[in-house]
């Protein structure tokens, strides 16, 4: 191959790659540039803190139908299994009407795919994408990116929805007294 060809065939390959994405620097960041922190709180099961969630959206006062982002810093190490499965049976709890099993199986297989372990110290971070689905990070790398406006509102729901299993987080996350 002539070194000319070599050249154009890279330029074609550099450009195919940017094209595609798999060069961007996604971060959680990038798909809310102008977000604020809206509020956050520790979230305690027996006293025991959790995580600390801060909830981040481009404008005061938070509008649930806008993109938003939950960020959740961890105190203690849980593994992915325990993070689907409490989610799933959060969803099953708080959804009306009830969600079918068919659709909860579905959901629970892409939140396995999407989420990891975490660790002391470790950042998850779910960005709602309007009309769209969701966006998972861990730290700033994307984890996954579903396209299910179903599964997000009701994955969001766990900490946003009146139902809520901890009312205190929800009022502190949404900037309330």
């Amino acid at each position: 191959m002539k070194p000319s060809s070599i050249g154009v065939l890279r330029a074609l390959v550099l450009t195919a790659v940017l094209a595609s994405g798999w060069c961007s620097a996604a971060t959680w960041r990038d798909d809310l540039p102008q977000a604020q922190a809206m509020g956050g709180g520790e979230m305690r099961f027996l006293g025991f803190r959790i995580y600390h969630a801060t909830l981040w959206a481009d404008q005061k006062p938070f509008q649930p139908g806008r993109a938003f982002a939950l960020q959740l810093t961890y105190h203690r190490s849980i593994a992915r299994d325990r993070l689907v499965q409490t989610s799933i049976d959060e969803i099953r709890r708080i959804s009306r009407p009830a969600i079918d099993t068919a659709t909860l199986a579905r959901w629970e297989t892409a939140l396995r795919g999407a989420m990891v372990d975490v660790a002391e110290g470790d950042q998850l971070i779910g960005v709602y994408v309007p009309e769209r689905g969701m966006r998972l990070y861990s730290e700033q790398k994307l984890l996954a990116d579903i396209d299910d406006p179903a599964l997000a509102r009701a994955f969001f729901a766990i900490w946003l929805d009146p139902a809520t299993r901890d009312q205190g987080l929800r009022r502190q996350l949404l900037g309330q007294p």
